[in-house]
């Protein structure tokens, strides 16, 4: 991996979905404008780096992440010059933001595809992944057939509608398979290199990269797919070598080697991030029943196959998880937070999370949402009409609104200095604070299960942080010494006889 941009050593994510975050026009949806607005909220909260899912021109049958256009802003959010103004804004309040890159695939509705289904070879006839025969389909993979006159099926990544661009196979096993190295997946990498020259020379200050393993087909270790990311890095290092690249990949050993300087845990996949948040006894609920074991085990491994440290991102959510608050109440998501907070690599908050927005329950689907979309309903700023989110009818909202009487807004807990959001802006100022808590301080798990005790430590400083999500009190031997405390929530931890007593519901953050 090479060095990262200085920045990512103290940055705090916000994620952005730009339809649901605020709606400057009154048409139901979320906008630049209304985002740029929203700016100083964002900076307040502590949060110095944005990451903003799709905004590019799109047929929206999934939510923007089939794209039909790479280099053109979608008309309902903007222009590209007002695109431009946003990532000026941003840089403006010291702060940087991430485009969402989607290489995997585009629309069907994408010019490239268009060209590739015509029965007579073009320019784009291998820029997709299809077999020979329409009668012949693509093992392990779902595909388009019968929609043109081109002889043939092709490949799909997602939903159907996104058929899979071609970076070609690590091994070929049939004739319409074609190596890494042939000229349409050579030409279809070199398309997708121009496309984050175009938006890294208007001010992008990198990209999350959605589906970042799964380009080159046949490729179970990811060999081929780690060999194409560093062909994407060398150009990166040569041309915009500040550009950060975080992967959307869930295997850092694979993705830290590619090139990438941080990688997402995710909700699938082996990293256990869900045993924490999100699973009939998570570790974070106050009923202490949950266990720890396998995701420090995971992320211990991750570190030592990767050969880094602080590189692995844990998020409150995104856009494709229930709602943090769907599991977790009241103090829970504070002591969860604080973990999130003072973990190594960059956190990343998806928007609401920090005032404890709920999952709103039985949502019809909306842009290929399906269970998903209960955790995309529109952001919650104050009590004014529906919650300062948008001036439109209530029909025309994006996502309807969380409907009950007490949903939280940013306002309110802005004015508490118990609120949720107050406890997140300690937490993130404590972080900024301590460069030990920050994305590349080493970690070493003290004790495992509860508490959660871990060191944090930097060339000047070694901190010990104490969560007890529990309700109880928890004792547990120890003979570390504890020195001043930075922090503590619902009581502080005390050591007596080799004995720490460790509250319930509980953090402390001492130095040691």
């Amino acid at each position: 991996m090479s060095k990262h941009p200085a920045w990512l050593d103290n940055a705090v994510f916000y994620e952005i979905y730009p339809q649901s975050f605020c709606d400057s026009n009154g048409d139901g949806i979320g906008d630049f404008q209304g985002i740029i607005s929203r700016l100083d909220y964002i900076r307040d909260l502590g949060c110095n780096a944005i990451w903003m899912n799709p905004c590019f021109e799109s047929p929206f049958g999934d939510a923007g992440y089939d794209v039909s256009d790479y280099c053109k802003a979608a008309p309902r959010y903007g222009t590209n010059d007002e695109l431009v103004r946003l990532f000026d804004e941003v840089h403006r309040r010291g702060m940087h933001i991430l485009l969402d890159l989607v290489p995997g695939h585009t629309s069907w509705a994408h010019p490239w595809f268009k060209a590739s289904m015509r029965a007579e070879k073009n320019a784009y006839t291998d820029r997709y992944v299809w077999t020979d025969s329409i009668w012949e389909q693509p093992s392990g993979y779902g595909c388009l057939r019968g929609i043109s006159d081109r002889d043939g099926s092709c490949v799909v990544n997602f939903f159907s509608h996104q058929p899979a661009l071609n970076y070609g196979y690590l091994n070929p096993e049939r004739p319409w398979q074609q190596s890494m190295d042939a000229q349409g997946p050579q030409e279809t990498l070199s398309a997708m290199m121009d496309v984050m020259r175009f938006w890294l020379s208007r001010g992008c200050d990198g990209f999350r990269v959605d589906m970042a393993g799964s380009l080159v087909k046949n490729d179970a270790d990811g060999r081929g797919t780690i060999a194409l990311w560093q062909k994407v890095r060398a150009f990166l290092d040569e041309e915009f070598p500040d550009a950060a690249m975080i992967s959307e990949w869930g295997e850092p050993d694979k993705s830290l080697q590619g090139g990438f300087h941080m990688d997402f845990l995710l909700h699938f996949g082996p990293s256990h991030y869900n045993d924490l948040f999100r699973c009939e006894e998570p570790y974070f609920s106050s009923r202490g029943k949950g266990d720890v074991t396998a995701f420090v085990e995971k992320y211990l491994e991750n570190m030592r196959r990767s050969g880094q440290k602080g590189l692995i991102c844990i998020p409150s959510g995104n856009h494709d998880m229930d709602r943090l608050a769907r599991a977790l109440h009241g103090d829970e998501l504070k002591v969860a937070f604080a973990f999130l907070l003072t973990m190594p690599g960059a956190p990343f908050i998806y928007y609401g999370d920090e005032i404890g927005m709920r999952y709103v329950e039985g949502l019809t689907s909306v842009e290929g949402g399906y269970n998903r979309t209960g955790s995309r309903s529109p952001m919650q700023w104050d009590d004014t009409l529906h919650a300062g989110f948008s001036a439109a009818p209530a029909e025309k909202l994006y996502i309807p609104l969380d409907p009950a009487a007490d949903r939280p807004t940013a306002a309110a807990q802005m004015e508490d200095e118990h609120s949720l959001r107050s406890e997140v802006q300690r937490l993130i100022a404590l972080r900024q604070a301590h460069d030990a808590l920050q994305s590349c301080g080493g970690i070493d798990f003290v004790h495992v299960g509860y508490p959660l005790m871990y060191t944090r430590s930097s060339s000047t400083e070694t901190l010990l942080v104490i969560v007890n999500p529990a309700a109880q009190e928890k004792r547990v031997p120890s003979s570390m010494r504890l020195m001043e405390c930075l922090y503590q929530f619902n009581g502080a931890a005390v050591q007596q006889g080799g004995v720490m007593h460790v509250p319930g519901q509980s953090v402390c953050v001492y130095r040691v």
